[in-house]
């Protein structure tokens, strides 16, 4: 996987015509925790339309989607590589996190309408460990342990020629290649079989100030 760091001249580039407003607002998010923070004070979209990082920046809003893309933007600007991650589930959203790596273990940064799919510390040595991180967590509205597939990182340095970090329009383009990217199952049909309902606590914490237009209606 490539780790050679945007560099400050690139990210210019690349934000040349972003307002002042909006490159004050990034720069004052020095670390991937303030990142979180920034995504965790905004409200949750339930549009179903994709925004840029200088969109979400610009209309304070986002899903999981655009806050991953928002989140890879903001980690670019530290040096890190923009890369996304794609988590599918069972009767449920899929759910995007921006990672990072720190000293060869791996975070998340991401936007989520509930309280436990968010920010991880960076001191998982895999993805797969990163990604397991969240299946307690990740539940549908039924009480069931949803998570089912992770993908492996996609570099959204490959998307520059649809100018992500600014556009709407090419985004959609970005969601496909997510879904069509190969993913990897985490569990087998007899490991389904046994699992067990989300624990009734954890299922009101998850919830906590959730946005209701905006959570998957299982059936």
């Amino acid at each position: 996987m490539p780790r050679k760091p945007a560099t400050e001249l690139d990210f210019s580039m690349l934000t040349a015509e972003w307002p002042d407003v909006a490159l004050e607002t990034l720069a004052g998010l020095n670390n991937p925790w303030q990142i979180q923070m920034f995504l965790d004070a905004i409200p949750y979209s339930t549009e179903a339309i994709y925004r840029s990082p200088l969109s979400s920046l610009r209309d304070r809003r986002a899903h999981c989607f655009d806050g991953a893309l928002f989140a890879a933007a903001a980690l670019r600007r530290l040096g890190q590589p923009p890369l996304i991650l794609d988590m599918r589930a069972h009767n449920d959203d899929d759910h995007v996190i921006a990672i990072f790596q720190i000293d060869r273990h791996w975070g998340a940064i991401a936007k989520s309408n509930t309280t436990v799919l968010r920010y991880r510390e960076p001191v998982y040595r895999s993805l797969r460990e990163l990604v397991m991180s969240y299946f307690d967590f990740y539940y549908n509205l039924n009480g069931d342990k949803a998570l089912r597939e992770f993908s492996g990182a996609v570099d959204l340095r490959k998307f520059d020629q649809l100018g992500w970090m600014s556009e709407d329009a090419g985004l959609e383009r970005i969601a496909e290649h997510l879904d069509a990217v190969k993913h990897a199952q985490i569990l087998t049909p007899a490991m389904i079989a046994r699992l067990s309902p989300v624990d009734k606590k954890l299922y009101d914490a998850g919830l906590l100030g959730a946005n209701a237009d905006g959570l998957y209606k299982p059936t």
